[in-house]
């Protein structure tokens, strides 16, 4: 029996009377008080998640570029030092082997931030096509990670406004942080990076300035909401960008592990492409239910903001324009969906 790793903020999370699961290899916080208000604290003033669980790998040396660029599908010579890309980790079909966040600290080095349950496999793919001048190493263990997420995230945190997807260095309440203007809920915040023994001390610091604390449970249907893909459910190996809608974070004018494949997709065109739904009848979609006509749900679930099952799926391409309506077998009954342009929920300014 596989013996689950703990973030260095366990403990914490105990004391707060988390109910604890299992999540790719980890124990991680599933909700606190409950999902419901953990995703409307998010929505409306702050919440903080704890997301040490996720992998970091640190890539530099003079060639850590030309590295990076012949794996990577965004093109990493659009951002400098300080700023940040989305980008994917692509294999020799254009399938998706990862999504991630690449961080340029210096001209040869370079930060990847990957998925908690592609963290062995994406280091080995990596590691294997290391190449002299290049130097790959998994420090994942040295760092947690606490996303701080919300319209007053920032007023809470004592920090001023700069542009999405860049970073620094900085500390709150004297402890060292990298400050990285990233997240995974659509809302305005932070990506705190902190050495591990600090972890405890920030956590606490966050939680003393009125952040709430949010769960895996919330933190998946705020990603839902804006459309966020989630690897292993809506993207995967075996599915493309181009069909995944992610064909912007591809430079396809560059050379890298599968785009030869994914020019020829979306010069013919996608056969099949993941949207996003609202249910028009009292459902709650789930992941694997079908939809008629030869597509699948991805994710699913309850919008706690619009008050209605909302989801994401793969349907043909045909199917796929939004006010298209669509049927999903719930639990053996054919329910009325239909798609609609992302994000499904928008704050209104």
């Amino acid at each position: 029996m596989q013996t689950l790793l703990r973030t260095p903020l366990y403990d914490r999370h105990v004391a707060l009377g988390a109910r604890m699961v299992p999540f790719a290899g980890w124990e991680m916080p599933v909700q606190y008080e409950g999902v419901i208000p953990e995703h409307c604290a998010v929505r409306e003033d702050c919440g903080v998640f704890d997301v040490s669980h996720m992998g970091e790998f640190e890539v530099e040396g003079p060639r850590a570029t030309e590295l990076l660029q012949s794996l990577l599908s965004n093109d990493l010579e659009k951002i400098g030092p300080g700023e940040a890309q989305y980008t994917l980790l692509t294999n020799e079909q254009g399938g998706i082997v990862d999504d991630l966040i690449a961080y340029r600290v210096e001209g040869g080095r370079y930060l990847l931030v990957v998925n908690a349950s592609n963290r062995d496999a994406d280091f080995e793919w990596v590691k294997d096509r290391e190449r002299r001048g290049s130097d790959v190493r998994d420090v994942s263990d040295r760092y947690a990670l606490l996303a701080v997420q919300g319209p007053r995230s920032l007023e809470r945190l004592g920090l001023g406004d700069a542009p999405a997807f860049t970073f620094e260095m900085g500390d709150i309440d004297g402890i060292e942080v990298m400050i990285n203007r990233t997240g995974y809920t659509g809302e305005k915040g932070v990506e705190l990076m902190v050495m591990a023994e600090d972890a405890v001390a920030l956590w606490d610091a966050v939680v003393e300035r009125g952040a709430k604390p949010c769960g895996l449970g919330a933190r998946d249907t705020l990603r839902l909401e804006v459309c966020y893909p989630l690897h292993g459910n809506d993207i995967g190996p075996d599915t493309d960008a181009i069909s995944a809608g992610l064909g912007w974070v591809c430079a396809l004018d560059k050379e890298f592990t599968g785009v030869e494949e994914l020019r020829r997709i979306k010069a013919e065109g996608p056969q099949q492409r993941l949207v996003a739904f609202v249910m028009q009848e009292r459902a709650i979609p789930r992941q694997g239910m079908p939809i008629e006509g030869g597509g699948e749900v991805t994710s699913g679930t309850h919008s706690p903001m619009l008050d209605r099952g909302i989801g994401m799926g793969y349907v043909r391409a045909d199917s796929a324009a939004p006010g298209t309506e669509l049927a999903i077998d719930v639990r053996g009954k054919s329910r009325r969906a239909r798609v609609v342009k992302r994000p499904i929920y928008k704050r209104e300014e």
